[in-house]
């Protein structure tokens, strides 16, 4: 094994660097602490590694001072029987000069497939002269394990799919905060373009029989590492089902009966407590998440039906079976991550008549209501959708709201007898929100 580690060391140090476009995620390293970086398969995580390490290259670090391991390399395996502490022998014994003698900076990639790693990394950041930069796909890397063993020794930040102004850079684009008419016409363009093909960095050139290939198989892969290898599932034909039913009814209610009965009904013996924990594994792995009622009763909000959305709207179009999807499903998912990147803080509300709120969004002080709607031309439509924001503006005493719609130009603006609606397209939406 040591010698299986020390080839792959000294290979990525002549590896030439991919390093893509820069992201608008605002990572910033900590003396003394180890930077993670956490977020779900194939949403860039590697590429930002690189061009952290093409940064210490241009700023004269030597390639020998840089160690980079990526653990789904299958050569890596035996680690996880092993330990990961042959890591630093391998390391150290290609340059022994090195230890303790000057910063050795060290890019660990999807470290949490090693069991007992933050024990590791804590242990790298207490004895060696480093610098340590850490990517997962384990949303319980953020939560669990560095909460806990890590003692205040890292610090998480996310990095999800391209955001639509990530997508405009990669489309070329600079300097969008003053629009000419011209450029205002060719930003609504590419937001066409956005919708239909997503967030995930490398499906952005592809053809669509290519993407929806490519998101298939993220799919598959997420469903097999992330969730029967990872959690030893008995029924992985059921975790599936599950998967595919919670994507076709992507931007809308679930609760745990109704998807116990459903698995039930095509014949998988799966108890409702194994259910809610495939539940937790899909969002532990950052493709699914869940979005409670506002109240604030935690009890009841447990209790009410919840919603479910995925990481990326376009992987819904290109995995779920579409009889259940349609397009204002995937524009609600399109904003739900867009809001999802600002803040976790995100609930869906009913008012007491009834009537629904997408979304009751909390960022640091302000509380914004927030409505999805493909279009308001159908009459019927537009008052239901008002009416929705007007009981909520008055129940939460607040005195605006907003339908984020798909296509448009200019906001416009409804005035209400308990507030002030603002209908924006969601091209306009999502740059502000950036």
């Amino acid at each position: 094994m040591l010698d299986t580690l020390k080839q792959i060391i000294v290979d990525h140090q002549e590896d030439e660097l991919r390093t893509g476009i820069p992201r608008l995620t605002d990572i910033a390293p900590v003396a003394g602490k180890a930077t993670v970086c956490i977020g779900p398969r194939r949403s860039g995580k590697s590429t930002y590694l690189f061009q952290r390490i093409q940064g210490l290259i241009d700023a004269g670090v030597s390639r020998e001072d840089i160690l980079y391991l990526n653990f789904f390399d299958d050569r890596l395996r035996q680690l996880q029987r092993d330990g990961l502490a042959t890591v630093l022998d391998a390391y150290f014994s290609l340059y022994p000069a090195k230890k303790n003698a000057q910063t050795v900076y060290c890019f660990f990639d999807e470290i949490q497939v090693v069991p007992g790693w933050e024990y590791f990394v804590d242990r790298l950041m207490r004895t060696e002269k480093c610098e340590v930069f850490i990517t997962g796909s384990s949303a319980q890397m953020l939560s669990r394990e560095i909460a806990t063993q890590m003692r205040g020794r890292a610090l998480s930040w996310e990095l999800l799919p391209f955001s639509f102004r990530e997508y405009l850079h990669w489309r070329g684009f600079a300097d969008l905060d003053v629009l000419s008419t011209k450029r205002r016409l060719l930003v609504q363009d590419a937001f066409s373009s956005y919708f239909e093909i997503g967030g995930f960095p490398e499906v952005a050139g592809l053809s669509r029989s290519l993407r929806i290939k490519t998101h298939q198989e993220y799919w598959g892969t997420m469903l097999f590492r992330d969730l029967v290898e990872r959690h030893d599932v008995a029924h992985p034909r059921a975790v599936a089902d599950l998967g595919h039913r919670l994507l076709d009814n992507a931007a809308s209610l679930y609760t745990v009966n109704r998807l116990t009965g459903y698995l039930k009904s095509i014949g998988h013996r799966v108890p409702k407590a194994a259910v809610s924990d495939y539940l937790a594994w899909f969002e532990d792995a950052f493709f699914l998440f869940t979005v409670r009622i506002f109240d604030a009763s935690l009890a009841r909000a447990n209790v009410n039906p919840k919603k479910i959305y995925c990481i990326d709207h376009s992987l819904v179009a290109s995995v779920s079976s579409s009889i259940l999807v349609n397009s204002g499903h995937l524009l609600e998912n399109l904003v739900f991550v867009a809001l999802r990147r600002v803040t976790p803080n995100i609930h869906y509300y009913k008012s007491k008549a009834g009537r629904e709120v997408d979304f009751v969004v909390q960022l640091g002080r302000e509380r914004r209501l927030v409505q999805v709607s493909e279009s308001l031309a159908d009459p019927q439509t537009r008052k239901r959708e008002v009416s929705g924001l007007r009981d909520a503006m008055a129940e939460l005493e607040l005195d605006s709201g907003e339908i984020v719609v798909r296509d448009g130009s200019a906001p416009e603006y409804i005035d209400t007898e308990t507030g002030r609606v603002r209908v924006v397209p969601a091209w306009q939406f999502l740059l502000e929100l950036s």
